[in-house]
């Protein structure tokens, strides 16, 4: 199994980047140049806990469907979507947000923390 783990620091309050790393619209938006789409379950708006998305996009010149679902949830802190169809033997992708102070500059700013654990058939 691979771990992958990114950390972004945004400047934005927690709320604002916890929402839209829900956001289905933002995330298709982000993902244009992939001709990235949700064709099944929430393709538009906000997923919240309990629902899922499958995507399809072609990577590697092979179309693919993945479908997710949120299965944890707490606002703004923390929530998981995880695959329940698709290429992989597992897909997890945890979202971590915490609020953090620039210690020089008094600044506020959201951490953001994705882990991604995923095998392979």
């Amino acid at each position: 199994m691979a771990i992958i783990e990114i950390k972004t620091i945004i400047q934005a309050e927690i709320n604002m980047c916890f929402d839209l790393a829900r956001n289905i619209d933002f995330h298709k938006d982000s993902l244009a140049h992939s001709n990235e789409k949700a064709v099944a379950g929430k393709t538009s708006g906000v997923i919240a806990l309990g629902e899922s998305v499958t995507w399809e996009a072609t990577h590697f010149g092979v179309k693919q469907q993945l479908t997710s679902k949120i299965i944890a949830f707490k606002r703004p802190y923390y929530f998981v979507d995880e695959m329940i169809s698709g290429a992989f033997k597992s897909f997890k992708h945890e979202h971590i947000f915490e609020v953090q102070t620039d210690e020089q500059s008094k600044k506020s700013y959201t951490l953001m923390k994705m882990f991604l654990s995923l095998s392979r058939h």
